[in-house]
């Protein structure tokens, strides 16, 4: 009866529906719970685990973060954070240091793309000239 009265609620997601609506594997879902990145997740009997709309902002999150760059270390460290912490302070201050040294690395990236982008067109540019004046 309390398994059918979840299925029922609105307010809860199966896995397979948070999954399409993320665009992410029930693997991937899985695994983010097992690694602790998502640790509010319920059961109910059976172990059939039902998602809130916080645990979907959850998602949307870390699937954010990681567009962003961070690393499933990195998030981690944000979560062992707030655990300790209970200040969403700390945990921004921590992710703006993140952030930080991904721009710094992502410029250093660009330079170095840059000056193999001229390389390339500079070496382009000379076998053609061989080509037109062999």
């Amino acid at each position: 009866m309390y398994e059918s009265a979840i299925e029922d609620n609105k307010d809860f997601l199966s896995i397979g529906e948070i999954s399409t609506k993320l665009e992410m594997s029930q693997r991937t879902i899985r695994y983010y719970e097992e690694i602790g990145l998502l640790n509010s997740v319920r059961r109910i009997e059976g172990g059939k685990r039902v998602y809130t709309k916080n645990d979907l902002g959850r998602l949307k999150l870390i699937k954010r973060l990681k567009i962003l760059g961070l690393t499933l270390t990195e998030m981690q460290e944000l979560e062992a954070i707030w655990s300790i912490q209970k200040s969403n302070e700390q945990v921004l201050k921590r992710l703006l240091e993140l952030l930080n040294g991904h721009l710094l690395r992502l410029d250093d990236r660009i330079a170095d793309l840059t000056i193999l982008r001229n390389e390339i067109a500079e070496y382009h540019a000379r076998i053609e000239h061989k080509l037109k004046n062999p």
